[in-house]
């Protein structure tokens, strides 16, 4: 701290001079002593300067409520949100979220460093503390086809900036694990802070070597016993619970089950739509479901708080104590978690805060380069033989790998309701790439959805049960420089233009909101199992880092072989 900055605190810490403010009547969580303490909280400069009896300029009665430091998404990706990522921000810091750890690789896939500055940029001014995870995986793997290839060159620059806290999430274990030389440059320009994991499924001895490397995070645990092993190699595990992924039941139940020790947890979102955050909450939302399965209310606050903290290695946050930053929430109770007020260094949040944001750099807004398509690519042929199909699995973003027979026409593949066809176009480079399967779990009819967000190298992905729709589908996003559609029956029923990289609206959240939300009724009607969110699920059936098996512009792929099928 700056000793200009200090010297006030420390008389006001003092009680020589006033507090800028005072929240009186507190019923304080102590992440270190795990217990609620009575008391007033005074705050000078955006810092809290202590505990007790003060006076100050201003004096806010909060009549026994409770509160907390402000919460921490350990990880999440603010481009999946689907709006600038100062809309995302202005929604969740209302729920309690003051902190902030983005890993920037949607965009840097797409469109490189140039897409990370997009992300710094924007975020720079925000009511809120944004870090970012440098993108370890620009492409996830050797096998993509994406915008651009991010090296530990283009890395090294980023070093010298303060909110850049370490290696993002590091997706590609295989790598890790066989010595890749490019992703060992990467880990080795990182040493002494801290790297996010991807570890979907490792054997003991994978996740024993991948964690050797230095890599001491995982928001990809699925089950208690996987975390478990996780923890047992000392890494902190981030329960997700986003819009499609949503693992913190499953997680939660072993923790509570089996008494677990807690402190090696935090919570993290992943990849949440904004919708889903106005309806259900942000960290909020997983404190308060926590809760709810018997974790601690106590417990639960410092994963959402002290402990991601601690894990990034961010000072002055995570606790109400003197000398951390007056980022504080006001709960109605430790079981509801309704969020009264929040504060950002000391400033009340308003309600109504004004999202400005930034302009966007051209070369962000024509980023859809699709080469002329020819139709006989996306033909399959069925000759009575087994095909590999990607099945669905409900609430998951991991497939399953299974063998069947495909219905047919005339030799070829004729999606039967049961079946859809899926193909995933690439858009970065106009290379005429496309690669096609057979899908299960989606069970669209009379039509097709395509979405140019397809984690992570955001290629066009559509399914669909007839080649003329999906293509036209096809056709209609190049028109909008990419965005969400759908097609029924060969009319364009309607268009969610993303146009920044393809990946984000530069219209605000309630116009994103309204559309989307009349385009996943219109999915649903189609067929898709209604609790799933069809445009989520969808961008994730083309990530070869998860989890059986996946469609990219090469052809359907099998994760766990490391082959293509097709």
């Amino acid at each position: 701290m700056r000793l200009e900055k200090y010297l006030p605190c420390s008389r006001a810490a003092q009680k020589l001079i006033k507090a800028d403010l005072l929240l009186k009547n507190a019923k304080i969580v102590n992440v270190f002593t795990d217990r609620v303490e009575e008391g007033n909280i005074a705050i000078t400069n955006g810092i809290i300067v202590g505990i007790g009896d003060f006076e100050a300029e201003k004096v806010i009665d909060l009549k026994g409520m409770y509160v907390t430091p402000g919460f921490t998404d350990a990880h999440l990706h603010l481009e999946s949100t689907l709006v600038n990522p100062q809309e995302l921000i202005s929604q969740a810091v209302l729920h309690g979220t003051t902190t902030f750890i983005v890993d920037p690789h949607e965009a840097a896939n797409v469109s490189g460093t140039d897409g990370i500055d997009y992300i710094l940029e924007q975020t720079r001014d925000c009511p809120a503390h944004v870090f970012i995870m440098m993108a370890s995986c620009v492409p996830a793997t050797s096998i993509e086809d994406n915008g651009f290839i991010l090296t530990a060159r283009e890395m090294a620059p980023y070093l010298k900036n303060y909110r850049v806290l370490g290696l993002g999430e590091v997706m590609d274990c295989m790598a890790v694990i066989n010595g890749d030389v490019s992703m060992n440059e990467k880990i080795e320009l990182f040493d002494g802070k801290i790297k996010d994991g991807h570890a979907p499924n490792l054997s003991d001895l994978e996740l024993a070597a991948y964690a050797m490397a230095g890599i001491s995070t995982d928001h990809e645990g699925t089950t208690y016993d996987y975390v478990m092993k996780e923890r047992a190699m000392g890494m902190t595990c981030h329960i997700r619970e986003g819009s499609a992924a949503r693992n913190l039941e499953m997680i939660v139940k072993g923790i509570v089950e089996n008494g677990t020790n807690t402190e090696g947890f935090c919570f993290c979102t992943d990849d949440k739509h904004i919708e889903d955050i106005r309806r259900e909450g942000d960290i909020d939302h997983n404190v308060r479901k926590a809760v709810s399965m018997g974790i601690s209310p106590i417990a639960a606050v410092k994963m959402a708080t002290i402990q991601a903290a601690r894990c990034y290695g961010i000072r002055r946050t995570g606790a109400v104590a003197p000398g951390y930053n007056a980022d504080l929430v006001v709960w109605d109770s430790l079981k509801d978690f309704n969020a009264q007020m929040v504060f950002f260094k000391g400033e009340l949040i308003d309600e109504r805060l004004k999202v400005r944001p930034k302009p966007t750099p051209k070369n962000l807004l024509d980023t859809v380069r699709l080469a002329p398509v020819d139709e006989k690519k996306l033909i399959i042929r069925a000759d009575g033989s087994e095909y590999p199909v990607i099945k669905m699995i409900p609430g998951q973003i991991i497939t399953q790998k299974v063998m069947e027979r495909l219905p047919e026409e005339n030799g070829v593949f004729k999606p039967d309701g049961n079946l859809d066809k899926i193909a995933v176009f690439e858009r970065h480079k106009a290379t005429g790439k496309i690669g096609v399967g057979a899908i299960s779990g989606f069970g669209l009819t009379n039509g097709a959805i395509a979405s140019s967000v397809s984690h992570d190298s955001h290629n066009i992905i559509v399914i669909g049960d007839n080649d003329a729709d999906i293509l036209k589908a096809v056709e209609e996003l190049k028109r909008t420089h990419g965005g969400y559609t759908i097609v029924e029956n060969g009319e364009i029923f309607d268009t969610l233009e993303l146009p920044i990289m393809g990946l984000i609206s530069d219209k605000g959240y309630s116009f994103v909101e309204k559309k989307t939300k009349r385009m996943i009724k219109k999915a649903h009607k189609m067929g898709v199992p209604k609790d799933m969110d069809p445009f989520i699920t969808l961008s994730f059936m083309a990530l070869p880092v998860i989890p059986e098996i996946r469609c990219t512009p090469r052809g359907v792929y099998s994760v766990n072989e490391g082959k293509f099928l097709t």
